[in-house]
C-alpha cells in the first residue's frame, strides 16, 4: 500500500498538469513510480487508489481529462515496459554470493550492476589495494573475484556469462543481429571504454585524491591503512594512469572519455536501451563501468559535455539501488 499511496501522489501531480495546461506532461518520476517493482501489485487495492483519483478528475474537467487521462495511462503502459526489471526466479537465485571488489574498480563495478539489475543479493568484501589481505585465501590476485555458494568466478565478463547461464535458463535470444550487437557491445567495453577511465579518474593529483577518497571511505579500512591507501594509492595510479595514457595512444583524457561515451549514444540509435524496451548486457556493462566514476569530477564533466546524460538516468532507475547485503 506504501507504494500504491507514493504512486497516486505522483499520478495526482502529472492529472493535475494536464487539466491546467490542457495536454498530456508527464511528471519526470511517473516513468518510475508506476512500475519500480517487478511485483505486481493486488487489483483490488489498484482499484482502491486509481478509480477515486479518476472519478474527481472526470466531475471536475469532463472529456478533456479523460483523454488526459487516456494519454497518461497509455504512457504509464509504454514506460512500465522499459523500467521493469528482471528477477528470476527465486528457486535458482544462489543462496551466499560474496563480491571482493574494489570499490572505484570499472569491473567490479560491471558485475555489481548485473546483480543489481537480477535482484541477486550479494555480500561485498572491499580488498585492500596494496595489501589485498582479503584475497590471500585465493590463486587469483585480481579483483573482481566472486564467491557463488562456494564457487570462485574470476574475470568480470566471464562472471556474467556464468551467472547468465544459472539465472536466465529460459531467456529468449530475439535475434542473431541482436546477439552480435549485445557481444559486440560488451566487447568495445573491455578492450576500449575502460582503458579511458583510469587517464580521466587519476588524470592529475587532486582528482587521483578525490577517487580513493571514494574507495576508502567504502571498506573497513583502519585509520592508518585510509591514509596509506589514500596517498600511497593516487600517487601509484596517478603514474599508472600516465602509463595507461601511452599505451593506448591517448593525447587528451577528456576528449577520449566524451568521444567513447558519445559512441555509445550513437550506436542506441534512439532507442531507450541497446537491448531496446529492456537493457540487455552490454547495457548492463557500460552503465556498470561509468557508475564508480558519475560523481567524480570526471563523471560530472562527462555527463555536462556529451549526450550520454539521459541513457544514464534511465539505467540508474531501472538498475535501482545495490542488491548487497551487510558482509
Amino acid at each position: 500500500m506504501r507504494r500504491a499511496s507514493f504512486t497516486s501522489s505522483i499520478l495526482s501531480r502529472t492529472l493535475s498538469t494536464v487539466h491546467d495546461g490542457g495536454a498530456v506532461n508527464l511528471h519526470p518520476r511517473l516513468r518510475v513510480a508506476l512500475f519500480s517493482s517487478s511485483r505486481a501489485d493486488n487489483s483490488n487495492s489498484r482499484r482502491h487508489w486509481f478509480f477515486p483519483l479518476l472519478n474527481s478528475f472526470s466531475k471536475s474537467s469532463g472529456q478533456a481529462v479523460s483523454l488526459g487521462l487516456v494519454g497518461v495511462v497509455a504512457s504509464v503502459a509504454t514506460a512500465a515496459s522499459v523500467y521493469a526489471k528482471e528477477p528470476p526466479p527465486a528457486e535458482i537465485i544462489p543462496k551466499d554470493v560474496v563480491l571482493y571488489q574494489y570499490e572505484a574498480c570499472p569491473f567490479c563495478n560491471k558485475v555489481k550492476a548485473f546483480l543489481d539489475y537480477y535482484d541477486i543479493p550479494y555480500k561485498v568484501v572491499e580488498v585492500n589495494p596494496i595489501s589485498k589481505k582479503e584475497i590471500k585465501w585465493s590463486d587469483y590476485k585480481k579483483v573482481p573475484i566472486l564467491m557463488v555458494d562456494g564457487q570462485q568466478l574470476v574475470d568480470s565478463s566471464a562472471i556474467i556469462d556464468q551467472l547468465s547461464e544459472k539465472i536466465l535458463p529460459g531467456k529468449a535470444i530475439i535475434s542473431v543481429a541482436d546477439e552480435d550487437e549485445e557481444t559486440k557491445w560488451r566487447r568495445w567495453v573491455d578492450n576500449h571504454l575502460v582503458h579511458v577511465l583510469s587517464p580521466n579518474i587519476y588524470r592529475n593529483t587532486s582528482e587521483a585524491l578525490e577517487s580513493f577518497d571514494y574507495i576508502t571511505s567504502n571498506g573497513n579500512f583502519s585509520f592508518t591503512e585510509k591514509i596509506t591507501v589514500k596517498y600511497a594509492g593516487a600517487a601509484a595510479m596517478y603514474f599508472v594512469s600516465k602509463n595507461l595514457k601511452k599505451k593506448y595512444n591517448i593525447t587528451d583524457e577528456r576528449a577520449a572519455l566524451y568521444e567513447a561515451t558519445e559512441t555509445w549514444v550513437d550506436a542506441l540509435n534512439g532507442r531507450n536501451f541497446l537491448g531496446g524496451s529492456k537493457p540487455n548486457l552490454a547495457d548492463l556493462a557500460v552503465f556498470g563501468v561509468l557508475r564508480p566514476i558519475r560523481y567524480l569530477r570526471s563523471g560530472r564533466d562527462m555527463v555536462e559535455h556529451t549526450r550520454i546524460g539521459e541513457w544514464y538516468s534511465r539505467m540508474e532507475k531501472v538498475v535501482g539501488e545495490p542488491s548487497r547485503i551487510k558482509a
